[in-house]
């Protein structure tokens, strides 16, 4: 261990120290979360802590429709699969809402309901703007499709680590990079089990608790 640690240029106490930086970051004693982002920011830029949306399908002639409410106004545009083969990606929005939930963090959330932080422009443009919009959405894709290989994570209580190092490496230089793995780990865990609740359903009501950093899914009467 002592010739390892002299090649690659550390000290065993160091190398100690960063291996219980990980382990925290990943399996922590105190599972705290960190404060949230717009905490200092207008309440009118903010999240809302508690929040409510309906999910559900509707046919337009011999196709279907996702469409989305809060507070009884249609918000977003209608959602397909845009997809050859149905694969019930038009539930996708059920990850952004566990993200913005579970990390206090969705500029795709923030866009739907119109709640960018304008009050800061380096916050608009950065956090909240066109490029902080696509990359959620690469992320949402790209778990998405390796949370399909898993069948959406039914019945497991932790993802693949190395699914969790691609997301963080997705978010590096953003706000989001500094939500711990594990906190990261239960928002993929809380939008999947949103997502194959909406696909075996075909509608839902989300009940986001920001406070609680956490989203539960209802059903939701035809």
């Amino acid at each position: 261990m002592v010739n390892a640690a002299t090649e690659a240029g550390v000290t065993l106490g160091e190398a100690a120290v960063y291996n219980v930086k990980k382990a925290q970051d990943r399996w922590p004693t105190d599972r705290t979360p960190p404060t949230l982002f717009d905490t200092e920011f207008p309440p009118e830029e903010q999240l809302p802590r508690k929040l409510e949306i309906e999910i559900f399908e509707r046919f337009s002639g011999t196709k279907q429709y996702v469409y989305q409410r809060c507070n009884g106004v249609n918000i977003g545009d209608r959602l397909t699969d845009n997809s050859v083969v149905e694969d019930f990606y038009r539930f996708h929005d059920a990850f952004h809402y566990a993200y913005a939930a579970v990390l206090g963090w969705s500029p795709v959330t923030r866009a739907l309901l119109k709640l960018k932080r304008k009050s800061k422009t380096k916050v608009d443009d950065g956090e909240d703007g066109a490029r902080a919009i696509i990359l959620e959405e690469g992320v949402a894709a790209y778990v998405f499709a390796r949370a399909k290989e898993h069948e959406f994570f039914e019945g497991r209580d932790e993802v693949d680590f190395n699914l969790l190092k691609t997301v963080r490496g997705f978010v590096q230089g953003f706000e989001a990079e500094k939500c711990p793995l594990w906190l990261w780990e239960e928002a993929i865990l809380k939008g999947n089990a949103a997502y194959r609740f909406l696909r075996q359903h075909r509608r839902g009501r989300l009940i986001l608790d920001l406070d609680k950093r956490d989203m539960i899914v209802q059903e939701l009467a035809p």
